[in-house]
C-alpha cells in the first residue's frame, strides 16, 4: 500500500501534517484533492521529452494549447467554444480574485454555497467583501440548492457576485441543467455576476453528465465566467495553468488587464507540454481514474460500519463521509479521525459550519489504500464502542 507522491508533496509533509493533526507518525493522508496515482503516461513522456531539449527560455503559448482543450471538451461534453474567449490564468484562485475585484466594491457581498471549497471564503474576505451564505440543503435525496434563499440574497443590491461550484466540492453533486438554469435566471434578474468554478468538470461519474454553466445560462442574460483546466483532471496542480472562459467582453478584458498589470503572463515551458499531452492523449487514463473512483466509493459504502456513511457521489474523486452518527462535536470529531482512526482527512467544518459532522476523503488512490482507510474507521468505531449506536 503506497501513495504516489513526491518527497516534498504537501499531502504527506510531516511538518504540515503535525500542524493540522498532531502526531503525524502513521497517519494515512487523504486530505488534499488530487490523485495519488502515477500520472498519465502521455504527460510523463511529454514532460521528459520537453526537459530533454535542455532549453528553458521564454516560449510562446502555441494555439494548439487551447485548441486541445476545446477538442477534448467538445468530444467528451458536447461543448464548443463558439462565441467564447479563452484566457490562460495561473490558478483558480487568481481568476476568482480578479473577477471579484472587477465586479464588486469593498464591502459588497459575494454569494457562496457552503459546505464548499475551503479557499472561497478567504478569497472573499481578503478582498474586503462579505460572504453571503446560500447554504445547501441536505435532503433524503441528497444535497439541493435552496433557490428561494438564493433569490432573496440576489435581490439584495449589496450582493454583486456569486461563486458557483460545478461540480461541487466537497459534496460531489453534478448540478443538473434545470438547477443551473434557475441560478442563471435568478442572477440575471438581479445583476449578480456568476463565477463558475468548473475545475472538476471532467470527473463526473456515470450515469451523470457535466452541464457547463454556459450551456445552462444561454438565453437567460446571465453574466458569467467559467474556470477550467487540467489540474484536477490529470493531477497536475503543481505544474499547469488554468483557463478563464467567458462570452463577456468586460470580464475577459478585466482579466487581461489585471494579468498584464500583475505580470501573470509568463509560461512554464514544461507545463505547456503537460497541458497539451493531457488533453490530446490521456482520455483513457481519465476514464480509468473515474472507474477507480466509482470502485473506491463502493468499497467505502460497503465497508463503513454503522453509524458511518457516505453521501451519494455524482462527481469528483472526493468522498463526503457522513459521521454525524458518532454524535461528536467539531473538535472531538477532528481528534477522533486523527487519533483513533489515524486518518488525515479534511474535516467537514473546514468547508463551512454546514459541514460539521462530515469529512472529505480523497479516493483517487489504489483500492487497497481505501480498504485500509475503511478498516481504520471500522476499528476506531469498534474501539470507541459506537458501532450500531
Amino acid at each position: 500500500m503506497r501513495l504516489s507522491t513526491s518527497p516534498n508533496a504537501l499531502a504527506t509533509d510531516a511538518r504540515r501534517l503535525s500542524q493540522l493533526y498532531g502526531d503525524a507518525e502513521g497517519l494515512l493522508p487523504l486530505w488534499i484533492a488530487e490523485p495519488y496515482l502515477p500520472l498519465a503516461p502521455a504527460i510523463t513522456e511529454a514532460v521528459n521529452a520537453r526537459a530533454g531539449l535542455e532549453w528553458y527560455g521564454y516560449e510562446a503559448r502555441p494555439p494548439a494549447l487551447i485548441e486541445s482543450f476545446w477538442q477534448w471538451m467538445e468530444t467528451r461534453n458536447g461543448w464548443d467554444n463558439a462565441g467564447l474567449e479563452t484566457t490562460i490564468s495561473p490558478s483558480v484562485g487568481t481568476s476568482i480574485a480578479v473577477i471579484i475585484d472587477a465586479f464588486s466594491e469593498d464591502g459588497d457581498g459575494v454569494i457562496l454555497q457552503p459546505p464548499v471549497f475551503t479557499d472561497f471564503k478567504p478569497l472573499i474576505v481578503r478582498a474586503d467583501r462579505q460572504p453571503a451564505r446560500n447554504s445547501l440543503d441536505l435532503t433524503n435525496d441528497g444535497y439541493r440548492m435552496n433557490l428561494d434563499h438564493l433569490e432573496e440574497l440576489a435581490a439584495d443590491p449589496s450582493n454583486k457576485v456569486m461563486i458557483l461550484c460545478n461540480p461541487h466540492n466537497p459534496i460531489g453533486r453534478a448540478w443538473e441543467q434545470d438547477e443551473l438554469t434557475a441560478v442563471a435566471r435568478i442572477c440575471a434578474a438581479n445583476d449578480v455576476f456568476v463565477i463558475a468554478d468548473e475545475i472538476h468538470a471532467d470527473l463526473v461519474l456515470e450515469p451523470h453528465r457535466f452541464t457547463p454553466f454556459a450551456t445552462a445560462a444561454a438565453g437567460t442574460g446571465a453574466r458569467w465566467v467559467a474556470i477550467h483546466g487540467p489540474i484536477k483532471t490529470f493531477g497536475v496542480a503543481g505544474l499547469c495553468d488554468t483557463l478563464l472562459i467567458s462570452d463577456d467582453e468586460e470580464a475577459t478584458g478585466a482579466f487581461r488587464a489585471a494579468s498584464s498589470r500583475l505580470h501573470l503572463t509568463r509560461n512554464n515551458v514544461v507545463a505547456l507540454a503537460a497541458f497539451e499531452a493531457g488533453y490530446r492523449d490521456s482520455a483513457e487514463w481519465v476514464d480509468e481514474l473515474k472507474t477507480l473512483a466509482a470502485t473506491n466509493v463502493a468499497v467505502l459504502r460497503d465497508g463503513l460500519p454503522e453509524p458511518l456513511g457516505v453521501v451519494d457521489m455524482e462527481a469528483t474523486y472526493l468522498a463526503w463521509l457522513d459521521l454525524r452518527g458518532l454524535g461528536l462535536e467539531v473538535p472531538e470529531l477532528a481528534r477522533w479521525l486523527a487519533d483513533s482512526a489515524r486518518l488525515a482527512l479534511s474535516p467537514g467544518h473546514w468547508f463551512g459550519r454546514e459541514g460539521a459532522g462530515f469529512a472529505r476523503m480523497t479516493i483517487a488512490a489504489p483500492t487497497d489504500v481505501i480498504e485500509e482507510a475503511t478498516a481504520r474507521l471500522r476499528q476506531a468505531v469498534s474501539l470507541t464502542g459506537m458501532q450500531g449506536s
